[in-house]
């Protein structure tokens, strides 16, 4: 793909920052990119995260717009994948949803559901009920523990920090990208289109956006990364609960990333001892394995969301896009994202954004 200008200043070097700035070095275009962190990409919501990829999963909290932008990511991960510096962990072993006994209705409930999303996007492969015979099949060490379940076939997870990091060395490895650490910029530190300037800027800041965005708000989730070398799960595995729906995802390398909370709060403090306590005493619920795990960290941060929950383009002026909101489908929905901006940029208008219903707000450039 083509780019009608040749320079950009990308805004912000997490997950979206990233994909830009490798998309657009890959049309030739000379990429600039800028931020207010280190290379680790420490603050972004995108390293503290599961990076699951389960539309269906996620319609019991997500609306159908979300789900088909997960469906569409499923397929698009591994083309971006395969150009990248190194190899990214990346899956499509389904998800299994488990629960138990006290929990049935809670469980019947989800299985409606997603059920009920099954039919409004058929695209996805079915739901499918299991007894506990058929969850030994998937996950040999659950089958004495649970006596039902849902298998969601064909949805995946990727290991985020290692897609942060390949991400990073095909940015460091090309010769169109000058990368600018410990370097804030917001887009009024610019004049796009005048000499000396780039051409287009795009912010991608998350919530350091909010000067300029005055909707976004944080919310807090917590993740805690266990090596746990005595549990062999071999996909993402969440449990029905009322209160926190648990999810553990098993990464490279016998280490697990458990979390669930979900917190209407900016506060980065580290997390509490109740969650703590939570998300390790379900996890144990879920295998016993768990009991001799290694925390290797307990992580909060804040993912960047707007009123409505969802992803949100905008062009505040000419020249200057703005992508923001990904809440807490940041990695499920990436893909759709960066391919809608990357029409707008080349095209002025994004008929894959008017597919998925994402809200895109834009000026006539000058």
């Amino acid at each position: 793909m083509s780019v009608p200008f040749q320079s950009v200043a990308i805004l912000g070097a997490g997950l979206m920052g990233r994909l830009l700035a490798v998309t657009l070095a890959q049309a030739g275009c000379k990429v600039e990119l800028y931020e207010a962190g280190s290379p680790e990409a420490e603050g972004a919501a995108a390293r503290v995260a599961a990076a699951m990829l389960a539309p269906l999963a996620e319609s019991a909290v997500a609306p159908v717009s979300v789900v088909r932008m997960g469906q569409y990511a499923l397929s698009r991960w591994p083309e971006l994948l395969a150009p990248l510096a190194q190899p990214v962990f990346f899956q499509r072993e389904g998800t299994l949803v488990l629960w138990h006994r006290q929990d049935a209705a809670e469980a019947a409930r989800l299985a409606r559901v997603l059920a009920r999303t099954g039919t409004q996007v058929p695209e996805l492969a079915p739901m499918q009920t299991l007894d506990g015979a058929g969850i030994a099949a998937l996950e040999p060490a659950l089958g004495q523990r649970f006596a039902q379940g849902l298998f969601l076939p064909g949805e995946g997870q990727l290991d985020n920090r290692a897609l942060l990091a390949s991400l990073l060395a095909t940015l460091q490895a090309s010769a169109r990208v000058t990368l600018h650490w410990q370097s804030p910029r917001a887009p009024a530190d610019f004049t796009p289109g005048t000499p000396g300037q780039p051409d287009r800027v795009i912010d991608c800041r998350g919530l350091g956006a909010r000067p300029q965005w005055n909707a976004l708000r944080g919310v807090r989730g917590e993740v805690i990364r266990v090596h746990a070398p005595e549990v062999a799960l071999q996909r993402p595995t969440r449990l029905v609960h009322p209160r926190y729906p648990l999810y553990i995802a098993p990464k490279p390398g016998q280490l697990f990333v458990i979390g669930a909370t979900e917190i209407e709060s900016d506060d980065m403090s580290p997390a509490s001892v109740r969650s703590t306590l939570e998300l390790l005493s379900a996890a144990y619920a879920v295998h016993s394995g768990f009991a001799e795990a290694r925390i290797v960290e307990i992580a909060t941060q804040c993912r960047p969301t707007l009123p409505d929950n969802l992803p949100a383009i905008r062009q505040p002026q000419p020249r200057v896009l703005q992508i923001n909101g990904l809440y807490r489908h940041g990695f499920m929905i990436a893909p759709a994202l960066l391919d809608a901006a990357m029409e707008l940029l080349t095209q002025g208008h994004s008929p894959l954004a008017r597919r998925f219903g994402m809200e895109t707000t834009t000026t006539a450039d000058a």
